[in-house]
């Protein structure tokens, strides 16, 4: 069996899509983000697609964008373990946090760079912090 990872195909993308986009909608509703804050997350540029994928969710999301929503479900999950109150889970992506990762900016701050990296680097951080893998 070959161990390597294979790319999403389009097909694989079209049955992924909508679910991460309702589930993203969801998160970015309890997180309370703007539109803006929203777009900057997805890695969007238009308004429109925005809007269209906001209206119906059932399209063919681009690579770069699962992967941005899977990074941000990480954390929500992550969130939701650390933090059992779910208020607090929520509201922790906006507090202040003087570990060296955010240098005293929040977790949201981080993940507005617009850089997928950044979304990485704080699920990483959060897995670390409930003892997963780093």
């Amino acid at each position: 069996m070959d161990a390597r990872a294979h790319p999403a195909t389009a097909m694989d993308r079209k049955g992924l899509s909508g679910p991460a986009l309702r589930t993203f909608f969801r998160i970015a509703e309890l997180w309370s983000l703007s539109v803006e804050e929203q777009m900057t997350l997805l890695g969007l540029a238009a308004r429109s697609t925005f809007f269209k994928w906001k209206k119906d969710p059932n399209v063919v999301l681009p690579k770069d964008t699962l992967e941005r929503i899977s990074y941000i479900a990480g954390v929500y999950k992550a969130l939701q373990i650390l933090l059992p109150d779910e208020k607090a889970a929520d509201e922790w992506v906006k507090q202040p946090n003087a570990a060296p990762l955010f240098s005293g900016r929040s977790a949201l701050d981080r993940m507005l760079s617009g850089q997928v990296a950044d979304l990485f680097l704080v699920r990483q951080y959060l897995d670390a912090e409930r003892g997963g893998w780093a």
